[in-house]
């Protein structure tokens, strides 16, 4: 693997993880321009360790404090329920359509960068959209909430839809707070990434060789680097800004992309 593509594209998976404009596609559209190639597709999935690591530390205190409180709160019982049932759909699909979403979705640059486009025109949509959020307080979404936000998110599966981007549509548009909204992301973010990089790991263990290794880990440093500083003021600027600023980047790098591919074909 070339070290400065692996380094570009664990930045790209940092940097984008956590915000709503599709990580996977971003770093899937840049492999596909580079000429980057990996076994299955297997070095896009497993550099997102860095950022599960990098929401883990960044969010350990808030974590603990759930974790000491389970025995006595019922809320942070509820809270936790609700991230289980949330994780479920996309653990489901995502198990029994892996081959195709590896071998197919993740292979068409095409699709990617007309999902970008789209997408990006939902979220300036929603931005604008003058909602009640009736839900504030990211512990407090009821857990037939947080199934519906983690049905939202199985349609994340299709590369340049975004993760986030589907999770955080579907809570603002059922009601919670655009700051709660990314939050409630963020805690889905860790099961659902866990789950998908623990699961790849077992599909592709054969096709990893020491050289694919190194070049993992040396990705897996630069997501999590990027991924801190995202983590740590994405809430704030959300909270003051919206999401406009990431609808008009997707529709500006699925724009570009899609002039690229029709151009160079």
């Amino acid at each position: 693997m070339d070290t400065i593509q692996v380094l570009l594209l664990g930045l790209i998976e940092g940097l984008t993880e956590f915000i709503p404009v599709s990580s996977t596609g971003h770093v899937l559209l840049a492999g596909h321009f580079l000429g980057f190639r990996s076994p299955g597709k297997t070095f896009e999935v497993l550099i997102q360790l860095g950022a599960i690591l990098a929401i883990l530390t960044v969010y350990f205190g808030r974590l603990w404090q759930l974790l000491i409180s389970l025995p006595r709160e019922a809320g942070a019982r509820r809270f936790v329920l609700g991230i289980l049932l949330a994780f479920l759909p996309a653990a489901v699909i995502g198990a029994l359509a892996h081959k195709i979403i590896k071998g197919v979705l993740f292979e068409s640059p095409m699709l990617i960068a007309v999902m970008l486009i789209l997408g990006g025109i939902v979220l300036l949509v929603v931005d604008r959209m003058r909602l009640t959020p009736r839900h504030a307080d990211v512990t407090e979404i009821p857990p037939s909430l947080a199934l519906k936000i983690g049905l939202c998110q199985c349609l994340a599966m299709v590369p340049g839809v975004s993760r986030s981007g589907a999770t955080i549509v579907g809570a603002l548009l059922m009601g919670v707070e655009k700051r709660a909204a990314a939050e409630f992301s963020f805690y889905l973010a860790m099961p659902t990434m866990a789950g998908a990089f623990t699961y790849d790991l077992y599909k592709n263990w054969a096709a990893l060789d020491p050289a694919a290794v190194s070049g993992i880990a040396l990705g897996f440093v630069t997501a999590f680097v990027s991924g801190v500083l995202v983590v740590r003021y994405l809430l704030d600027y959300v909270s003051r800004h919206g999401y406009a600023l990431f609808g008009w980047w997707r529709i500006v790098v699925g724009g570009l992309a899609l002039g690229a591919l029709l151009v160079t074909g």
